[in-house]
């Protein structure tokens, strides 16, 4: 058979190309696509994802009702920065490469392609409702934390250490050069994230957010220390599908934009950061960090103690500060968009002064 054709546009899907994706994929077998409902679904800023409801001209066992497809965002500030970044790479690559090799529960992928040089890609993946979306702003509760937080470990654990992530080019390993690049992209964009939020964040969070800048090289050159993994970079609640009483897996973890190579306590310390508003994070941080650490051990990573683990999670506590200044600036803005990022860089600020993370910027 085949391999179906790149489409980028949701508006350019038909019933033909979608019967020709779910045969490749094993999803149908005898069944035609006939008819198609499109709907967008949440308010991504890297790209567009639309759920396709699904009518066939004859009923077949296990045919998808629904799936989800993902495509270039509309906007040319953000389709460039997905191009420019790696973006689109990555999460293609991600499944393509990377999603059988992790016990992180993700949607199951129907088709993944890419056309490197200009970025068009289309990604059809299962749909997980009535699984619904996690809050980035609203946060979450501690149970969720702590779900969130052991599905975690099934994603860094398969590939700890492992030094062949080193030759997937596309995962953009830390390294002396990416750092410097990094604090050039945070310098640049800094003075627009101020005039455009200080009006709405602390002085106190303003001023760690620049002494992060200052010593970006630093902190980030510290990540290539390790212990390495995959991480999932952007790991928060708006990349989260929560259960729910109608059913859907009890998490499911997408956008896999930013996916890389680095230490996983960079993923936690994000997550519980933004995730949890700071009294839960305070009273609850500790426990929840050592049900984490307790499965990795027992995934056998016995290598990482304890006291490494807290101090990297506190060290780690700016990569949202880092996240909600860069990406504030490089991707398509609107309402809920400035709320969020509102939200993270006073959160994860907060974070980083609560654990007195400011030791570890010229360590």
């Amino acid at each position: 058979m085949t391999e179906p054709a790149l489409i980028d546009d949701p508006d350019a899907v038909t019933p033909e190309w979608m019967t020709d994706v779910l045969r490749a994929s094993g999803a149908i077998r005898d069944a035609r696509v006939v008819g198609l409902d499109p709907r967008q679904v949440g308010t991504g800023q890297m790209g567009a994802s639309v759920r396709f409801g699904l009518t066939y001209d004859l009923a077949e066992p296990d045919a998808p009702d629904s799936v989800v497809g993902k495509f270039p965002s509309t906007n040319p500030i953000s389709r460039a920065t997905g191009v420019g970044q790696g973006a689109y790479l990555k999460e293609v690559r991600f499944y393509q490469a990377l999603q059988k090799t992790v016990q992180i529960r993700t949607p199951h992928c129907h088709f993944a392609r890419i056309e490197q040089t200009s970025g068009s890609f289309v990604l059809v993946l299962e749909d997980l409702s009535p699984a619904v979306q996690g809050d980035q702003i609203a946060g979450c509760s501690v149970d969720q934390a702590a779900l969130a937080l052991l599905e975690l470990a099934k994603l860094h654990a398969p590939h700890w250490g492992s030094p062949s992530l080193l030759e997937l080019d596309w995962m953009s390993p830390p390294s002396p050069e990416s750092a410097a690049l990094l604090k050039v992209i945070y310098q640049s964009v800094f003075p627009g994230f101020v005039e455009r939020y200080e009006g709405a964040i602390g002085p106190e969070h303003l001023a760690l957010a620049e002494e992060l800048g200052e010593n970006l090289v630093a902190w980030t050159t510290a990540m290539a220390d390790g212990p390495l993994c995959v991480i999932h970079g952007d790991y928060r609640l708006d990349n989260m599908l929560f259960g729910t009483a109608e059913g859907g897996h009890p998490l499911a973890v997408v956008d896999w934009q930013t996916c890389g190579v680095g230490p996983a306590v960079s993923d936690a310390a994000y997550f519980l950061g933004a995730s949890l508003l700071p009294v839960d994070r305070r009273a609850h941080e500790e426990a929840l960090l050592r049900d984490y650490h307790a499965a990795l051990i027992a995934d056998g990573r016995a290598d990482y103690g304890w006291d490494q683990c807290w101090a990297d999670y506190a060290r780690y506590s700016f990569s949202g500060v880092l996240m909600a200044v860069v990406a504030s600036m490089i991707v398509e803005r609107h309402d809920r968009g400035d709320e969020m990022f509102i939200a993270m860089a006073t959160r994860h600020a907060t974070h980083a002064l609560d654990l007195d993370a400011t030791r570890f910027l010229k360590a």
